[in-house]
């Protein structure tokens, strides 16, 4: 196991002869960065050191010239928060936004109903913690999301009776709100991430604060989520990986789950692992928890050292679907289902992330339009702001409202934005209507701004 019962994190490294094999691969790429005329680059091979490296800092998505290009405008930023300080290429982005990318946690909710049913509040620990590492196999995915517009919004149903409903809340910071509710949970979060600039690889830290809401016993979790780093942003492939510990803790008992993602090591041991326990507010393990974030999670009871209690089993709790073979984006199948209009409600609103045009364009293969689409819709937006500072107006989310909560994480404190319940007295007046129009993305303009009348710099 990777964390002992006090919660202390191991395996990340010593001396001896891994040290040895790190030394080795970081002189490996130095060499490396020497060579191709970069220095301060690192190009790591996720797979291990069996490749040449020279060859695999040549691998990746970039035209040799795109990456020369773009390096030199990058250099600049080493060392800096670059979430709201550039704007990158449509080349290396997915038909999708961040608010969606919000929606596909709710992917395995099944999860939420096991553990709103059960009666034992460990293993309600279980199901939950597995429904937030659950995500983890599409957050995978090396393709970057558009950012959403402000007053940009997604809306998402037609899955285990679940109503969705995001919005950009804030564009600098950029801030995003999301709310999901069914018969069995309320989920809430307010998301905003901070970045590191390494180079060849950005380490995001997730500032955000998600509360889940189990109805049938009215517990509150709240969860602490591991930061996460992009290796080989510009040169060789792209790879993501997810190391430290997610703690997800029950404010009602004060009972929680300590997990720790291991971080890929050399040949690319470790690599998807996660493993930790359930605790009672005693801090004694009750649960031990394992597998691979990437394949399935399962579990085991324990005594109070940790180890499996005589006589128990390992039992698998969840299993990631099966994903298409081949798929240009990486995208499951739940993740196609996110950018169809088939799990969009009657009368979509018209600032929905499914009616962009830059995104739509990117999904038909209109890489030319998508890049001119998304620099209108960001010139849009400039023009937007200027109007809202002429006329001393603030922005205003639609379906959430800034709190007086200042929420603190491991990365900086966050002010925190509530559901204020319209989008569903909204979505209620509409379903009770007999004529409604179906919005498509060939006839519906996407527009999320704040005013019609907002002038565009030529």
């Amino acid at each position: 196991m990777a964390s002992n019962k006090d919660g202390n994190q191991s395996g990340s490294g010593g001396g001896g002869f891994f040290s040895f094999l790190g030394s080795s691969l970081t002189n490996i790429a130095k060499s490396v960065n020497g060579m191709l005329g970069h220095e301060g680059l690192e190009v790591v091979n996720p797979d291990g050191g069996n490749e040449d490296a020279g060859a695999e800092a040549q691998r990746g998505r970039w035209k040799q010239e795109d990456r020369d290009n773009y390096w030199k405008m990058m250099q600049k930023y080493i060392g800096a928060d670059i979430t709201s300080l550039v704007t990158l290429p449509v080349i290396i982005c997915e038909p999708m936004t961040n608010l969606q990318k919000m929606a596909e946690l709710m992917e395995y909710s099944y999860l939420l109903e096991l553990a709103d049913e059960c009666e034992d509040p460990h293993m309600r620990l279980v199901y939950a913690a597995t429904w937030f590492i659950s995500v983890y196999y599409a957050l995978q995915r090396t393709w970057k999301p558009f950012n959403p517009i402000l007053g940009e919004t997604y809306e998402f149903v037609n899955h285990a009776g679940i109503t969705f409903i995001a919005e950009q809340v804030c564009h600098h910071p950029p801030i995003g709100a999301a709310h999901a509710e069914n018969e069995h949970f309320k989920y809430d979060i307010t998301s905003k991430v901070k970045s590191k600039f390494l180079g060849n690889s950005v380490e995001v830290y997730p500032l955000g604060r998600s509360r889940l809401t189990l109805k049938k016993s009215g517990v509150v979790l709240d969860l602490v989520p591991p930061p996460t780093k992009v290796h080989n942003l510009i040169f060789g492939r792209t790879w993501i990986d997810s190391p430290g510990e997610m703690i997800l803790t029950n404010l009602t008992t004060g009972d929680k789950v300590l997990l720790y993602f291991q971080p890929c090591g050399w040949f690319g041991a470790g690599r998807y692992e996660v493993d930790g326990y359930v605790y009672n507010s005693e801090e004694e393990p009750k649960i031990l928890m394992t597998g691979k974030w990437n394949e399935s999670i399962s579990y085991q009871p324990c005594d109070l050292e940790g180890e499996p209690m005589a006589g128990s089993t390992l039992k698998e709790v969840w299993k990631a679907a099966e994903a298409p073979k081949n798929d240009k984006f990486q995208y499951t199948y739940f993740a196609h289902k996110i950018n169809s209009f088939d799990t969009a409600p009657k009368k979509l609103l018209a600032s929905d992330s499914r009616l962009r045009p830059d995104r739509y364009a990117l999904e038909i293969g209109d890489v030319s339009k998508a890049s001119s689409e998304k620099s209108r819709l960001e010139e849009r937006q400039r023009a937007d702001r200027r109007t809202r500072e002429a006329k001393g107006d603030e922005f205003k989310p639609k379906w959430f409202n800034l709190s007086n909560e200042i929420c603190p994480t491991p990365w900086g404190e966050l002010e925190v934005y509530e559901y204020n319940g319209k989008y569903h007295e909204h979505r209620a007046a509409i379903d009770s209507s007999d004529h409604v129009e179906e919005a498509d993305a060939k006839t519906t303009e996407f527009n999320p701004w704040q005013y019609e009348d907002s002038v565009v710099s030529a």
